[in-house]
């Protein structure tokens, strides 16, 4: 059987609705295990997690879903709908941090739903079966749904608006209008939802899709078809009133001189301008934001579907099989080809132009998914040279890399020492402040004196890469060409394998914690911290932004005043969280009490000189000093 033909091959060794069930089922399994198991820990994280759940709590707290503060700072940063979700959890379940990451796990299964239903359709059941599959055990989007930032949002949206494209324009070409009709409406509310999600990047990717799909498949006239102005009423009816109230309600205000700002500025020039026009060329104020190189970033565009990223090869040399045959210009399979290149090509190439950071790929994620679920179920139906083709990656690629990882991981889970009894893990850790602007920049932290910490996750790590590695290579090696069974085995196993790994990922996620995140502190302080007290802050907000979240305590910020707080800071009503350290040293000397969160140690003998110290508590490298007892 070729590829080409078992695109659109039914399975007939079960009745296609209990197949579906049966996907389903696997679906949410994995989802449960993976996302809703691991809702609870570990806490928040330092940075934009507990940055943006914190807007969302001061939405709740002011009964305003229009501006988003934080620590009672404007903070123009984002759209709203992140913020939204995340308050509508703690809105039903409490002012807890599952309940703000509920909402955004929930999208997580919807995105793996959406994979699969266009999977099916391009690729048919089994195809759709194994796409979702893939983006659902895959490293990178499990890792960054570990913090809450909008990047998996915005790819739900795409596959969405992907998917309602192409059902829309099929049935124009059937003559459905009504059906036409419904699905555009649909297309554009979608597309609404990703403009508050990620701003105008989010309708960028979509629109850049319609048009140049309409283009090459000649279907333009077709999509000129569509009830266009009905969709743009939608579009605007659900996307423009907080546009149209953050406008009114921050209007330009006179900004001081020397700062690199306009004479005026508000909520336009900052979230429009500045946010998407100057962050395009690298030109953002503040430059906050670290750089990924190009290399790095087509490297790790490709590394976020590992380990299914090995069959993309198979994908794309029958992709070119299909381009080059003329027979099939207008054929489904031609088209389902277009569809994911045309997609992934179309983000990868933006970010290559614009600045870039770590996870920007995600929305193409689902184009990658979808091409390896494609490979690996036309395998599955027997087409031999997939077989070949995917046992050719295993031996080459997943074999050798996943028997390496599992030796290293091994070898330091059996020699590296046990850590002692109530140590602390920055003690083992070097400090790389340069690289903290990367969502992944801790992880340059990392020592081998360190890897004691982390034994039981290598181990782990090391015997599920087994699995990955070299038993789904075995299975394939043995099977019988023109039997399903040990292929759809070994992706089995492969798949399982791979809710071991990330699972090991979050274990070692929960006791790398301390250094990303301050809830333990946070929660200690909030049992002993009275209105009256001040709680400290030394450095900027996004090292300890998790104390903001925990205590419910306005923070105030020493030498802070740069960043995401910065622009907001020059409102005449935002309130004095600013200190220097002349007003540090006042107030640790007056009868206040206050809380200090300090990295410094030094700075137990700066503030010794006006009053005396005490350590509260420490953690992960940080203190909590106060001067009362």
């Amino acid at each position: 059987m070729s590829f080409s033909s078992s695109l659109e091959s039914p399975i007939t060794t079960a009745p296609a609705r209990q197949l579906r069930r049966r996907s389903l089922a696997v679906l949410v399994c994995v989802w449960l295990v993976l996302h809703l198991g691991c809702l609870f820990t570990p806490g928040l994280l330092d940075d934009v997690d507990s940055i943006y759940i914190e807007v969302a709590r001061e939405m709740l707290q002011r009964h305003d879903y229009v501006t988003p503060y934080v620590d009672g700072i404007r903070f123009f940063d984002k759209p709203p709908l992140m913020y939204w979700m995340a308050a509508a959890g703690m809105k039903i379940f409490g002012p807890y941090d599952w309940a703000a990451r509920l909402p955004l796990s929930l999208a997580v299964l919807g995105l793996f739903l959406a994979v699969y239903a266009l999977g099916r359709r391009l690729f048919g059941e089994r195809g759709g079966f194994y796409a979702a599959l893939a983006m659902a055990t895959s490293l990178g989007p499990y890792l960054f749904t570990r913090f809450y930032i909008p990047d998996i949002l915005n790819a739900l949206w795409m596959t969405l608006g992907v998917h309602l494209f192409l059902i829309a324009l099929d049935h124009a070409q059937a003559g459905k209008a009504t059906a036409a009709r419904w699905a555009t409406l649909a297309f554009a509310a979608v597309m609404a939802l990703n403009l508050l999600t990620k701003g105008l990047i989010g309708i960028v990717f979509p629109i850049g899709f319609v048009v140049l799909y309409a283009l090459l498949t000649k279907q333009t006239r077709r999509m000129v078809s569509l009830p266009l102005f009905s969709a743009l009423a939608m579009f605007a009816a659900i996307a423009l009133p907080w546009h149209v109230l953050a406008a009114l309600r921050n209007p330009a205000i006179a900004m001081p001189a020397g700062t690199g700002l306009p004479e005026h500025a508000g909520w336009f020039w900052f979230y429009i301008i500045n946010e998407h026009f100057m962050r395009f060329r690298g030109l953002r104020i503040p430059h906050d934001y670290g750089q990924v190189p190009i290399p790095l970033f087509w490297l790790m565009f490709f590394l976020w579907l590992m380990p299914w990223v090995a069959f993309l090869p198979a994908a794309w040399t029958q992709y070119a099989r299909l381009w080059r045959d003329r027979s099939l210009d207008n054929s489904k399979r031609k088209q389902a080809a277009l569809t994911v290149l045309l997609w992934s090509g179309m983000v990868l190439g933006f970010f290559t132009l614009s600045s870039r950071q770590e996870y920007y790929s995600l929305p193409a994620l689902p184009a990658l998914a979808l091409m390896a679920g494609g490979v690996v179920a036309g395998a599955e139906h027997g087409d031999a040279g997939l077989r070949r083709n995917i046992l050719r990656a295993s031996t080459w690629f997943l074999l050798p890399l996943c028997t390496v990882i599992a030796v290293i991981c091994g070898v330091f889970g059996i020699i590296s020492p046990s850590a002692p009894a109530g140590a602390d893990i920055s003690q083992l850790l070097t400090s790389n402040p340069d690289q903290y602007n990367l969502a992944l920049g801790h992880l340059h932290d990392l020592t081998t004196r360190a890897m004691g910490f982390f034994r039981a996750p290598l181990l782990g790590m090391a015997v599920c890469m087994l699995g990955v590695g070299p038993i789904a290579w075995w299975l394939r090696r043995n099977g019988n060409r023109r039997n399903a069974n040990r292929e759809r085995t070994a992706n089995s196993v492969l798949a399982v394998s791979m809710c071991g790994v990330l699972l090991c990922v979050h274990a070692g996620l929960a006791r790398f914690y301390p250094i990303i995140g301050s809830k333990g502190l946070g929660t200690q302080l909030a049992t002993v911290v009275k209105p009256e007290d001040a709680v400290m802050l030394d450095g900027e907000l996004t090292s300890g932004s998790t104390i903001l979240f925990y205590t419910r305590h306005p923070l105030q910020l020493v030498n802070g005043r740069v960043n995401g707080p910065w622009f907001g800071s020059f409102w005449p009503d935002a309130p004095h969280i600013f200190e220097d350290e002349a007003s540090l040293h006042r107030a640790w000397a007056s009868p206040q009490r206050v809380y200090l969160l300090t990295y410094e140690k030094p700075r137990i003998a700066d503030l010794q000189r006006f009053a005396p110290v005490r350590i509260f508590a420490s953690s992960g490298g940080k203190m909590i000093l106060t001067n009362k007892p």
